[in-house]
């Protein structure tokens, strides 16, 4: 198999809207909603990230071309690499944006918080990649064991809220700009129809949305394009160092997240292995331990110099060898976007592409990654996946009432954040903010609890669905979920370690295993467990 083909291009083309949206993302999320300096994100968080682009992307070309010698074809397609929406998503908010709020309400002036955040969220990706790395030699037996619409439902609930929702209320904020990419994006994404002469979907939808924006600028009307020039101040040559010796100062940080981190670590893993089976199906039978070596080796990489976001590897591979790439594809893409992470271009691509125009496709994986869970499980276990969402929609609705409570402190100077105040939602709207926050805390763990729970219900294994009960006994007692405490600036998790706390949680989680352990002794066996 040669080493670049015509389809390459092709392939690289179509992968780039993917990882130009992941750019422009983390571009947007790390300056807009977190804050931080421009030669934070420039100079060193950018950066890094091209490391884990040159070595999964390299070592995935070197995976192809030699699948082709040794099965002597010349069709045989990279597997698709990069940094993922889904993993910068899940990094700030659930990880970054609460560690900073929680030094800041510390004392650290915003300068340290900002540099906590960022070592918390290095700290975290050095665990994912870990678990990536390790867990490539029991993922098979983690597949066994948990059924695959519950292992995914912390993922499908994470799309649906963190994602899809805040897109679609910036949709309806900039209707104009937000409708018509909308509209494209139900043609092409959600419709699945092709363009004439071959042009990508999302290049017409990016590209539409651009220029409504840059039209109502240059027509004097509210816009969403940057009120400043674009300057030439962050491009130049800004090469990675070496972070991962000073990032020990967040130690304390980063055990709080843990219950976030460690089982979406998992579930990447699993992600990545399903998509690795997907290649085999289009043909292209890999060695799958290898390759999710590799992938931990790049999160490990990238974090290690100083970009929190881990890499990870791509759905899509049947497509793009559907299209004609091969092994060069990879290559191409590792090659720019280390250009571009390094030269600092995309400032030029940021301040060009508004993120409003791109909100139809983050909306549109947002909606796939959810609706993947409905698809994969059996008509009689969906109300499993519908209830396993609930926490997920919980942990958003948390951050909104944040925001809100946030607002109103900085309108009125009076601080809200106190268990009282949280208490009265109860008395003033009937609206139960204590559960909405237990609920949402350890969200990653509820929403696969509560799914497997209902899951084994409804097999009417009543034993394993207790089983998964005591599993919600164990994690609240740590803490991993429920536990929250209200500081001055935020209500975060609050973990049990090294000793357990019985909480009214744990014993409502004990009484729900002891009915359905009893299950047998007052239900008719009418199917086989």
């Amino acid at each position: 198999m040669k080493l670049f083909v015509k389809g390459d291009w092709e392939g690289f083309f179509a992968f780039g809207l993917d990882a130009l949206l992941a750019f422009i993302l983390m571009n947007k999320l790390c300056l807009d909603f977190l804050g931080f300096s421009d030669e934070l994100f420039f100079y060193r968080i950018l950066p890094a990230s091209a490391i884990g682009l040159i070595i999964g992307n390299g070592f995935y070309a070197w995976q192809a071309l030699k699948l082709a010698r040794r099965e002597n074809r010349g069709d045989v397609c990279a597997i698709p690499y990069g940094t993922s929406t889904i993993t910068i998503v899940v990094y700030v908010f659930l990880v970054m944006f609460p560690t900073q709020q929680k030094a800041l309400a510390m004392g650290m002036s915003k300068e340290a918080a900002d540099i906590i955040a960022w070592h918390t969220g290095l700290l975290a990706c050095m665990v994912s990649g870990s678990i990536e790395f390790l867990g490539s030699f029991v993922a098979h037996h983690i597949r066994k064991v948990t059924p695959r619409a519950v292992m995914l439902v912390a993922v499908a609930g994470t799309g649906l809220a963190f994602i899809s929702m805040d897109y679609v209320f910036r949709t309806y904020a900039y209707p104009l700009i937000g409708f018509t990419s909308l509209g494209l994006a139900l043609i092409f994404y959600f419709g699945g129809a092709k363009a004439k002469g071959g042009v990508p979907g999302g290049l017409l939808i990016l590209s539409a949305g651009s220029l409504m924006a840059w039209m109502l600028y240059w027509a004097g009307l509210p816009s969403v394009v940057p009120s400043t020039d674009f300057t030439l101040e962050h491009l130049g040559l800004h090469l990675p160092t070496l972070e991962v010796f000073r990032v020990f100062s967040s130690l304390e940080f980063i055990v709080e997240f843990l219950p976030v981190v460690i089982p979406f670590g998992f579930i990447f893993l699993i992600g990545s292995l399903q998509n690795i089976e997907a290649a085999a199906a289009a043909g292209d039978s890999y060695p799958p331990r290898p390759l999710l070596l590799a992938n931990g080796v790049g999160s490990l990489g990238t974090a290690f110099f100083g970009s929190p976001f881990p890499t990870t590897i791509f759905l899509g591979h049947p497509g793009y060898k559907r299209i004609g790439a091969r092994a060069g594809y990879s290559t191409i893409n590792a090659i720019v976007w280390t250009l571009v992470c390094i030269t600092g271009t995309l400032s030029l691509f940021a301040y060009l592409i508004p993120i409003e125009a791109l909100m139809p496709i983050l909306i549109w994986i947002g909606m796939v990654v959810c609706a993947q869970n409905f698809q994969v499980a059996e008509k009689r276990h969906i109300p499993a996946v519908v209830l396993g969402l609930a926490p997920a929609i919980a942990g958003y609705v948390s951050l909104a009432v944040k925001h809100a409570m946030s607002a109103a402190e900085s309108a009125t100077g009076v601080n809200l954040y106190n268990q009282g105040f949280i208490d009265s939602f109860i008395t003033i709207r009937s609206f139960y903010a204590d559960g909405m926050f237990a609920l949402g805390q350890g969200f990653i763990y509820t929403c696969m609890i509560l799914a497997g729970i209902t899951y084994y219900a409804i097999e009417r294994r009543f034993t394993v669905a207790a089983h998964w009960c005591m599993v919600g006994v164990a994690l609240s007692l740590i803490g991993f979920t429920h536990t929250y405490t209200v500081t001055t600036a935020d209500v975060i998790g609050q973990l049990s370690l090294p000793v357990p706390v019985w909480t009214k949680w744990t014993t409502g989680y004990l009484a729900m295993a002891v009915v359905l352990y009893l299950a047998p002794c007052f239900t008719r066996n009418e199917r086989e467990s």
